[in-house]
């Protein structure tokens, strides 16, 4: 049995250490979930890092798009490093323990990543909006000096939220159980644990939460609703099927993220909830930093073309034979 580190300060003993309960404590799901989920680790590294250095060496890419694509695949990327590594190491100790300070520095990370994936997708709402309803005006509107803010200004928002509220978790108390009901740092568990008083974290996690999720949300449905009119505007089909391609694999993007993430956060942290978004989580710290580069990459013909060009490129012998042939 594990017993939980303590340390005095003044009339309390301070919990110093968290252990994390994890998905399951079935050893049988135990080496499956291991395994399945160092898959979509590896799937989820390879496809955003290749997604990056795509978008790197390929002239043809070096486009606003494309230029938010690789930050998206940058902070997939870093969002689900934040937990997966700690999770598998979990799994193969017995010792599932996690010290304070790396508790609130994964729960800072995470929130501070949420976050700005938040408006790194309005941004890139915002790019389609100018692409589809002002393309004559889109490589002046859309500059370089236009799409570094863009980027970087999600990037400075989230890290600063993200260190306000992790300031009002280091101002909890924790000095009893010290288990998390979770597989990884997170505030609605951790406020079930903390032996103080917790309105204003509380209070303070759900209206961050509800601001950032509804603005940013709020950007994404005004841009869509314009870019929906001037679709509806176009005369060519072809135009049509090919504005409407362009936004598909956002939209995908989007309803993953934001509907696990809006299950999340909406709702008071009890004993129910904290249960159900364990499962809620899989999806947004596991599944959607894996599909994104595969839903950008099986919808764009510029992507799957700079692709088959890299693969060409690495393959000499075997484009030689087609070119003899």
């Amino acid at each position: 049995m594990l017993i939980p580190k303590l340390m005095k300060r003044g009339n309390y003993t301070l919990v110093t250490e968290f252990i994390l309960l994890g998905l399951s404590d079935s050893p049988e799901l135990q080496s499956i979930l291991f395994v399945l989920l160092l898959i979509i680790y590896l799937i989820t590294v390879g496809g955003n890092l290749g997604m990056m250095v795509l978008i790197r060496i390929d002239s043809r890419l070096h486009i606003p798009m494309y230029f938010f694509l690789a930050s998206l695949s940058c902070l997939d990327l870093c969002y689900s490093t934040n937990v997966t590594p700690k999770m598998l190491a979990n799994f193969l100790s017995e010792k599932k323990t996690i010290s304070y300070p790396a508790c609130l520095v994964q729960c800072y990370f995470f929130i501070a990543m949420v976050i700005t994936e938040y408006y790194m997708l309005a941004a890139m709402a915002y790019d389609r909006y100018m692409a589809i309803c002002n393309p004559l005006l889109y490589s002046s509107k859309m500059s370089k000096a236009v799409c570094i803010p863009l980027i970087s200004g999600p990037y400075i928002y989230g890290f600063v939220s993200g260190l306000m509220e992790t300031m009002w978790t280091y101002r909890l108390t924790f000095c009893g159980s010290n288990k998390i009901n979770h597989f990884y740092c997170a505030d609605p568990p951790l406020i079930r644990l903390s032996c103080s008083d917790t309105f204003i974290k509380e209070t303070s996690m759900f209206v961050v939460a509800r601001f950032n999720l509804s603005n940013s949300l709020l950007i994404i449905l005004i841009s869509y609703i314009l870019i929906l009119i001037a679709i509806l505007r176009m005369r060519s089909a072809e135009g049509r099927h090919k504005a409407f391609s362009t936004c598909g694999s956002h939209l995908m993007s989007v309803t993953v993220f934001y509907g696990t993430l809006f299950c999340m956060y909406v709702r008071p942290p009890t004993d129910k909830s904290v249960e159900q978004s364990k499962i809620i989580a899989v999806f947004y710290t596991f599944v959607s930093p894996m599909l994104n580069p595969i839903i950008y990459s099986l919808r764009n013909k510029d992507v799957k073309e700079a692709f088959r060009k890299l693969a060409r490129k690495k393959c000499p012998l075997k484009s030689w034979s087609s070119s003899v042939s």
